[in-house]
């Protein structure tokens, strides 16, 4: 493979991540360990879901694609009633919730790039999806999001060193339990987000 630098496009699965290949003409170049899509100097990797899969395919992506910036783009949940669906947000902080430091019991911090002008969010990352309002209350004082891959992204980022932004956009909130609703919510806004994506951040990158 290839490598010239180029911006590096990480999302966890096709459902979120067909409007990126279809609008910005990308070509499936390889299957293993990760789809890959790329088209001129921009490339996508379907990591699959959770911190692990996402910690992975973004290492790989440092190693093999060497690229000049990462952004960690999909879908996440709202952790309060606030935020409408649809909703398109920066992330500029994440916590990983289900992974508290030994003495300070305090949840792990990561820090992304962050550029000037967009709605930011802090987001919680856990290794498993938070439905129930309960859990998402429980999240809420210190994170707007939750999701189970920004914190990894932006952990194996740091640790190789690459550029690396976070953007999401609001797929549930506490009034969607059911993960039927969330497909449905993401086939709905994922155009839309997109959209954003192209005329707003892509430029900027």
């Amino acid at each position: 493979m290839q490598k010239e630098p180029v911006t590096c496009l990480i999302l966890a699965t096709l459902l979120e991540a067909k409007p990126f290949i279809k609008g910005l003409s990308l070509v499936k170049c390889s299957g293993k360990p990760f789809p890959v899509f790329r088209g001129g100097n921009l490339t996508a990797v379907i990591s699959g879901i959770g911190k692990a899969n996402c910690a992975m395919a973004t290492a790989y992506a440092c190693l093999e694609l060497a690229p000049r910036v990462l952004v960690n783009l999909g879908a996440a949940g709202a952790t309060d009633k606030i935020l409408p669906l649809g909703a398109n947000l920066h992330v500029y902080r994440a916590i990983e919730a289900d992974r508290p430091g030994l003495r300070t019991k305090a949840p792990h911090e990561h820090i992304p790039d962050v550029l000037k002008g967009f709605s930011l969010a802090a987001i919680a990352t856990l290794d498993r999806p938070t439905l129930d309002c309960a859990g998402r209350r429980a999240l809420a004082e210190k994170a707007r999001l939750v999701d189970m891959e920004s914190a990894a992204f932006i952990q194996a980022c740091r640790k190789f060193g690459g550029k690396c932004y976070v953007f999401k956009f609001v797929s549930d909130t506490p009034a969607h339990d059911h993960g039927s609703a969330i497909v449905s919510n993401i086939e709905k806004y994922r155009d839309s987000f997109f959209e954003f994506f192209r005329l707003s951040v892509l430029p900027r990158l």
